[in-house]
């Protein structure tokens, strides 16, 4: 029997691996997929062999997650309950993937992750699993009565790893929990499970690692221009990148200026409220000029109709139906609606702000002669057609207001 486990060589996934191995009487394959969580890595193999993996896979999957991921995602302009930039969602299915990818290559029979039994990680680890490796069966110890029964704490665990010496370094817990990637880092729990609790006071000015507070961002603005072609960004202040430096770059200049965190409660799939709190920089910086390419280069009713469709992208990643045919089908709209979302933005980031500064485009739909306020040399537009058009409009409104009246009156 051997199983594939989401490792990262913390306190947590050791204990997993190591009772996994035992409960089971499994042979154990470690797998760590780096994307973008700039975590230590170095040794972590060595450190999974000595809890009892025959084998660990260390991945990095940062440029395939910003190129087949966060991109699409940005493409379809997708955001969770108006406020949550998807980064913790998103990364779930490459990493589920991933997993898959190596239990079918070590011929193993499951895969297992620690997600607790609370969160959404657990179903977008497993929906994902299901699309891609129906065979495959996961196991989720913190849904198993025996895991949660020998683990009620942390101090149990530790227990544990020293009775089993299982390499660990057990340091005190933070008043909260992280998940960072590419795209975010995330806060959660503890301190924060308190919705009244100010994030953004100057006590709590050390929990963040990506951005400095607005308050403490530099005095003056800096201007950033970002190239896009059909709807992907491709350079960075002239500088041409792929989607990973795209993300690299964008991230560095919105934490300077502290730009892009959000404080929300947000309505878990499970069923629960949470709040959390999270920093994207780079994510807010490249949806807010995305959005500002698309208003000069979109067709209106191709804009609406994607618009419409945001909530229900925004569920299908955060719900963990990446892989879903309904994903698939919604992301062949958002690309053909991208054909033509190319030319630059301007933004100016300025003390946690996002600033449109200019945008541009060679094949810009916005007309001047048209929009002009003045007369318009082209012709293109006769204002008399307007009465025409409004009459028509409003024909409905004032059969309806007739027959109204008419009722009431009798």
């Amino acid at each position: 029997m051997k199983i594939v486990v989401a490792y990262s060589g913390g306190l947590d996934t050791s204990v997993l691996l190591t009772w996994l191995k035992e409960t089971y009487n499994a042979e154990i394959i470690a797998f760590c997929a780096d994307v973008g969580q700039e975590e230590e890595l170095d040794g972590l193999e060595a450190k999974a062999l000595r809890t009892g993996a025959s084998k660990c896979f260390i991945d990095d999957l940062r440029e395939e997650f910003a190129r087949d991921f966060i991109f699409p995602m940005i493409q379809a302009g997708a955001i969770y309950e108006g406020q949550y930039f998807l980064g913790t969602s998103i990364a779930r299915p490459l990493i589920a993937k991933r997993m898959v990818e190596i239990a079918r290559k070590e011929k193993a029979q499951y895969i297992a992750h620690g997600a607790t039994g609370k969160g959404n990680d657990q179903v977008r680890f497993e929906l994902t699993a299901a699309a891609l490796a129906p065979e495959l069966q996961v196991i989720a110890p913190w849904r198993d009565e025996r895991y949660r029964n020998e683990f009620p704490g942390r101090a149990e665990m530790i227990k544990y790893c020293e009775d089993k010496k299982i390499p660990v370094q057990a340091s005190a817990k933070k008043p909260y929990s992280m998940d960072r990637n590419l795209l975010h880092i995330s806060y959660e729990a503890g301190i924060l499970e308190d919705p009244w609790l100010d994030a953004s006071a100057p006590e709590h000015k050390k929990m963040y690692t990506l951005s400095v507070s607005p308050e403490d961002a530099p005095n003056k603005s800096e201007y950033v221009t970002l190239d896009f072609e059909n709807g992907d960004c491709i350079a960075v202040n002239g500088k041409a990148l792929n989607p990973l430096g795209v993300m690299k770059a964008l991230n560095k200049l919105g934490g300077k200026h502290g730009v892009g965190r959000v404080d929300l409660v947000e309505n878990r799939y499970v069923g629960m409220k949470s709040r959390g709190v999270y920093e994207t920089p780079g994510g807010a910086i490249l949806h807010f000029a995305h959005r500002q390419i698309e208003t000069l280069t979109m067709d209106r009713e191709v804009m609406h109709l994607r618009d419409s469709l945001i909530p229900k992208y925004g569920e299908l990643v955060y719900y963990g139906y990446w892989f879903a045919p309904e994903r698939y089908a919604l992301q062949a709209l958002v690309s053909e609606s991208q054909k033509n979302v190319t030319g630059t933005v301007r933004v100016k980031l300025y003390k946690g702000n996002i600033i449109n500064a200019g945008r541009k485009s060679p094949v810009s739909l916005y007309n001047p002669h048209i929009a002009t306020m003045e007369a318009d040399p082209t012709k293109a537009y006769n204002q008399d057609d307007a009465t025409g058009f409004i009459r028509l409009n409003g024909l409905r409104l004032k059969v309806a207001s007739q027959v109204h009246n008419a009722a009431k009156k009798k």
